[in-house]
C-alpha cells in the first residue's frame, strides 16, 4: 500500500490455500466487513500496464479482488466533508498482496495492470449494474502521476 489512508476503505487480507491440484482463493463472505449486499459478481481483464477509470459510483460499493496477476490501484476522495477530501490513495493487490479492497461509495477510483500478463480482477457490488448510477471522468482529470 501507498499513500494517505482514505476515510471508508479497507483492506482485508484473504486466506490463499495451498494445494497441490490448484490452489483455493477466498473472496468474500457475507459476514465480513465491508460485506453490505449482492447484487453482481464479474471480472474484468487489464492487459499489461493499461491504466483503467477515473469511475465513481454513487450508490455501489465496491468490493475488488485480483486472483491473478497484479493491479494497482489509485483512489482520490473528492467528498465535501470528508476528513481524507483532496487525498490519494494507492493499493496494489494480486500475487504480491492477496487481499480485497472494500470501496465505499463517491469515491474515485482507477486502476493499473502491475504485471507483464494479463491481470484478473473480480468485483462484488451490492446492486446489479446499472450504468445511470456511476460517473466517468479522463485520466488527466486529476493530476496523478501513472
Amino acid at each position: 500500500m501507498g499513500g494517505s489512508v482514505i476515510d471508508g476503505i479497507l483492506v482485508t487480507v484473504l486466506k490463499r490455500i495451498a494445494h497441490a491440484k490448484g490452489d483455493v482463493l477466498h473472496g468474500i463472505k457475507c459476514s465480513d466487513a465491508g460485506f453490505v449486499g449482492f447484487g453482481e459478481a464479474y471480472f474484468s481483464t487489464v492487459i499489461g500496464a493499461q491504466v483503467k477509470g477515473w469511475k465513481r459510483h454513487r450508490r455501489v460499493t465496491l468490493n475488488l479482488v485480483v486472483p491473478v496477476g497484479r493491479i494497482r490501484f489509485v483512489l482520490h476522495d473528492d467528498r465535501d466533508g470528508s476528513a481524507t477530501c483532496g487525498q490519494f490513495q494507492e493499493v496494489t493487490l494480486g500475487d504480491s498482496l492477496y487481499a480485497r479492497l472494500t470501496v465505499p461509495p463517491n469515491l474515485w477510483l482507477a486502476f493499473q495492470g502491475a504485471h507483464s500478463q494479463p491481470s484478473l480482477l473480480l468485483n462484488v457490488i451490492d446492486e446489479e449494474h446499472d450504468p445511470a448510477e456511476g460517473d466517468a471522468i479522463p485520466l488527466s482529470h486529476f493530476e496523478y502521476a501513472w
